[in-house]
């Protein structure tokens, strides 16, 4: 297992294998989104390969003036569920955080299909925001406060 930085010749890959995972994580609208973030913030987003086959991705955000670092767009490949692809991108960042002494707080947004994976790292629910992402696919806004170091 390899987390890598993106570059545009894994787009194509990663936007195939996030429409694998419409509907059923992300509403299908949320791909132009998705798109959007790599084209403007694709510095700050990681690409997992297995084999040298990308399987999914996982992306970070920096807010310095607020102290805060966001996870931000982690999905897998259906193929790869359940073989600790989630818990090795989430310490990957977590640990890019930990090195950050600005940061003080992480947040992720995600839904009510994978809230519980989050609270394995000790994130707390903090909001939610029901049919937020489309139809059916509630907002549950998680932090975790403090970072676990490294």
């Amino acid at each position: 297992m390899l987390i890598r930085k993106y570059n545009e010749n894994d787009k194509l890959e990663l936007i195939r294998i996030f429409k694998r995972n419409t509907p059923k994580f992300f509403d299908i609208k949320e791909t132009d989104d998705f798109i959007e973030y790599l084209d403007l913030d694709g510095e700050n987003y990681f690409v997992i390969e297995i084999e040298n086959k990308i399987v999914g991705g996982i992306g970070v955000q920096i807010e310095n003036q607020h102290k805060i670092g966001r996870i931000t767009w982690i999905f897998f490949h259906p193929d790869y569920s359940g073989k600790g692809l989630g818990k090795f991108s989430v310490e990957h960042c977590l640990g890019l955080f930990s090195k950050n002494p600005n940061i003080k707080k992480v947040i992720v947004t995600t839904s009510q299909l994978a809230y519980k994976f989050f609270e394995k790292f000790n994130f707390i629910h903090t909001n939610t925001e029901k049919n937020y992402w489309g139809k059916g696919l509630h907002l549950y806004t998680m932090e975790l406060n403090p970072i676990p170091k490294k």
